[in-house]
């Protein structure tokens, strides 16, 4: 591997972003570098030790006082990883919920889900979520477990998915790769610098795969790609831009549900495309996402940045749909048979888009001996949704046991498309890390928001509701660190997140509730020793409960009552011994739901949560073949309630997963081989018992997977 320092443009720029991190404020000055090229071997492996998501800069993570795991290309590379759920699986408070092949994942962290909506970000800025973001050009992915309202104005209690791009360096490489169902795949990776003082830098990625699913007639294909613009103007500026495109076409996969609402189903293949129709389509997802940022040092103490982002997603949605068959209750559950409705489902120019931008200064001075690190701005976001009202027509049923017959599609047509949504939200935001000596500092903070959203009737397009809020979300935080390499922290926050949607059952069906307050209180302690990083939390976070409240045989959508997520949270990274690097964490959690007014939601685990999760990953170089490592590890997931009475559960289960990494010189261009074996022994397992839009859903987990790859660097 090489590293390459640049000259001088950039050496006073870098130093001033690590003081503006709290390093210091008074050691900065401009230092003439060299260019210098190193030669060695990269020991940073899976560990990372700062991140951009628990702040409003990168930051180390012994100074956030906030629950974050990173996974970083290595790993990504390592684990072939092409899917955010492939990612997330590091992470024990992550799980699947509703997340189907061919479609837009969904998960929920720490018992709690992400929003679409707000969850999702690149660099900082919110991405819509309806889209399966690109994983080639990623320096890294992050999670922060809990509120983040601060950071992010109206969001969720679960936490924020934040990607970090590539930046431009000189890199060329080509990776190809292949799986046992023979799937193919090419990427490619250039970059570089150029210019007259080599200010300017570019990268591109771009890759094509060829999707060979496991699922029967769920084949696809997704092209991408972006680039990677950076402008040194000066030793005091930079400029940032990033640009992606991706499309995807894939059959969606849809779920299994319970038989007669009360058993889940046995025997069931996960290569069985249910409600399959001959002339069925593929769902389309075309996502775009541009960002940009501007950063000026107008001293050594203080500077200030300009971020922008739009990030547009639309879906062509043509799906035939299993669902429900049982006529003994609501009609969503199939029958004790496993007899199913089949529907033609139809949703074109389905369309999301993001737009936000946001200004900040953050300065550092002193005061009576007192050190602040003081960061203060505003931001505006705003997210539309124009769709249509979709086409959903039963044409026939099946049974999960059998194949199923085509059936003569819809001869509905599509109605027109109108605005759905229109959502503003105006912000203002400041907090400052005072640190009153070397192991004693808090972070105190809050932002102001403005909430302007309207709802229209999808059918007329006539607006139903115009909300109109505003509200302080508060955060403090204190960190003691003892000695430099320990950090304990606590931590409170307020939220403030979306309502939700009623159901298509209920008597209100798609009225969007006001949005709902949450509440969370957190202590950790995190430790890094030699080249290994451990942590730990417990937390607790409320929200209000939202459901579909059963009264005299129907059903109204409301918030009553809270769900309460009380857990516990492990995790070591890094190198263990000098050939054995780990990735591993475990998350205990219990979710409970309380003065909902119907007493058999309450008392149990709440849907789709386990109790206990926990993964672990491992690489280790065998010290006679050099350039060799195996690579391995295993994903648990306790029994999980599928339904909100608690009265079915799906198993737990444990899946193995194995791999080898080999280095090696091809011609004289360092080639990487990896081979990964992704549930070895083929075990069958349901890993997704999510809900959505009111239904309950069932999804198992991929069988063995072998996937073969080669990177050539030149």
């Amino acid at each position: 591997m090489v590293l390459r320092f640049r000259p001088v443009v950039t050496s006073r720029f870098a130093l001033g972003l690590l003081l503006s991190g709290g390093i210091g404020s008074s050691l900065a000055a401009e230092i003439q570098l060299p260019t210098v090229n190193v030669q060695g071997q990269d020991e940073s492996g899976y560990r990372n030790e700062s991140a951009s998501v628990g702040g409003f800069d990168e930051a180390p993570l012994l100074d956030t006082p906030s629950s974050i795991t990173v996974i970083n290309a290595a790993l990504i590379k390592d684990q072939q990883a092409r899917l955010l759920s492939e990612v997330l699986r590091n992470d024990a408070s992550v799980g699947d919920s509703y997340a189907p092949i061919g479609y837009y994942e969904n998960f929920v962290v720490r018992g709690f889900s992400l929003n679409a909506a707000s969850s999702y970000k690149i660099n900082g800025r919110t991405i819509t979520g309806e889209q399966n973001v690109a994983l080639e050009n990623k320096q890294q992915v992050e999670v922060l477990k809990g509120l983040a309202g601060v950071q992010s104005g109206i969001s969720e209690p679960s936490g924020v998915i934040n990607y970090v791009t590539k930046r431009p360096e000189d890199v060329r490489s080509v990776t190809v790769s292949t799986d046992d169902r023979g799937s193919g795949y090419i990427a490619t990776d250039v970059g570089g610098w150029f210019g007259s003082e080599q200010q300017f830098g570019l990268r591109a990625n771009v890759a094509h795969e060829d999707l060979n699913s496991y699922v029967e007639h769920a084949n696809g294909q997704r092209d991408f790609v972006s680039l990677a613009f950076d402008w040194n103007i000066s030793p005091d500026a930079v400029l940032q831009l990033d640009a992606e495109y991706q499309n995807k076409q894939q059959r969606s996969v849809p779920g299994y549900q319970l038989l007669g609402g009360t058993e889940v189903p046995h025997g069931a293949s996960p290569k069985k495309l249910l409600g399959h129709q001959t002339g069925g389509k593929q769902v389309g997802i075309d996502s775009l996402n541009l960002n940009g940022k501007f950063e000026y040092r107008f001293s050594d103490q203080w500077k200030g940045s300009v971020s922008a982002a739009r990030s547009k997603v639309v879906i062509d949605d043509y799906s035939s749909f299993a669902w429900g068959g049982d006529t003994n209750g609501l009609g969503n559950y199939f029958t004790p048979e496993g007899d199913y409705d089949i529907y033609d489902y139809r949703s074109p120019d389905d369309t999301r888009r993001d737009d936000e931008v946001q200004a900040a200064m953050t300065g550092l001075f002193d005061t009576g001996g007192i050190g602040h690190e003081l960061t203060f701005g505003t931001s505006a976001f705003r997210r539309v949704i124009d769709k249509r009202e979709s086409v959903n027509d039963p044409i026939g049923s099946g049974n999960i046991n059998q194949d199923t017959p085509s059936f003569e599609p819809t001869k509905k047509p599509l109605n027109d498309s109108h605005r759905n949504l229109d959502s503003r939200q105006y912000g203002l935001f400041v907090t400052d890390r005072i640190r009153f000596n070397e192991q004693w500092q808090t972070i105190l903070g809050g932002r102001e928001v403005r909430l302007d959203e309207k709802a229209f009737d999808n059918v007329t397009g006539n607006q139903t509701r115009h909300t109109q809020q505003y509200v302080f979300l508060p955060q403090a935080s204190l960190i003691y660190k003892p000695v430099d390499n320990v950090s304990l922290y606590t931590s409170y926050s307020k939220g403030l997140s979306l309502g939700g949607t009623a159901p298509w059952f209920a008597n209100n069906a798609d009225e969007t509730l006001a949005p709902t307050v949450s509440r969370q209180i957190e202590a950790g302690v995190k430790y890094d020793w030699r080249r290994i990083s451990f942590a730990a939390a417990v937390f607790q976070t409320r929200q209000a409960y939202q459901y579909a409240k059963p009264e005299g045989g129907e059903f109204i959508y409301m918030q009553q009552g809270q769900q309460k997520n009380t857990g516990l949270e492990l995790s070591a990274n890094g190198w263990a011994t000098d050939r054995l690097q780990i990735a591993t964490s475990v998350a205990a959690i219990r979710a409970r739901v309380s003065g909902s007014g119907t007493p058999e939601y309450e008392g149990h685990q709440a849907i789709n949560v386990p109790k206990l999760r926990a993964s672990v990953y491992a690489d280790y170089a065998l010290p006679w073949v050099n350039g060799l490592a195996v690579l391995g590890g295993v994903q648990y997931s306790a029994k999980k309630s599928a339904n909100r009475t608690g009265n079915v559960e799906v198993g737990d289960y444990a899946v193995v997963n194995v791999g080898s990494r080999y280095t090696t010189k091809v011609d004289g261009y360092e080639t990487v081989f990896r081979l990964s074996v992704d549930n070895l022994f083929d075990k069958r397992y349901w890993r997704d018992a999510g809900e959505y839009m009111g239904d309950d859903y069932l999804f198992q987990g991929a069988p063995l997977t072998a996937r073969l790859s080669a990177s050539v660097s030149f």
